[in-house]
């Protein structure tokens, strides 16, 4: 079973920028793609990016031209930096493996605890 452990949160400036580390206790090959989501306080947990294994990246709308997903499979590790910073970007932000099927992501269950992102305007 893989563990995943996210870190480099913290508060930011509207504009400034974080990268988000997600740190895998296996192999992160063991999953066709890897993701990031955020939760919002009293909002579902959205996705923000995925990254397949040979690093072919898909962003959601918000997140395109800010946000870069990386991957460096030899250290299990996965990588979201975010530049551009927003207030509405404050949520906690959770690293996921899964799998692409029938041209959605499907979230496998592991997850996280999280880190939190907070943008001050």
């Amino acid at each position: 079973q893989v563990h995943l452990v996210e870190s480099g949160g913290g508060l930011v400036q509207a504009g400034g920028s974080l990268r988000l580390s997600c740190a895998a206790s296996g192999s992160i090959l063991s999953f066709h793609t890897m993701a990031w989501y955020r939760q919002a306080p009293g909002k579902q947990r959205e996705l923000v990016a995925t990254i397949s294994r040979d690093g072919l990246s898909n962003y959601v709308d918000n997140a395109k031209g800010r946000f870069t997903i990386s991957r460096d499979n030899s250290k299990n590790m996965v990588f979201l930096q975010m530049n551009s910073l927003k207030p509405d970007d404050t949520a906690v932000y959770y690293c996921n493996g899964g799998i692409y099927s029938g041209g959605s992501y499907v979230p496998y269950d592991y997850w996280g605890q999280g880190t939190q992102v907070t943008v001050s305007s």
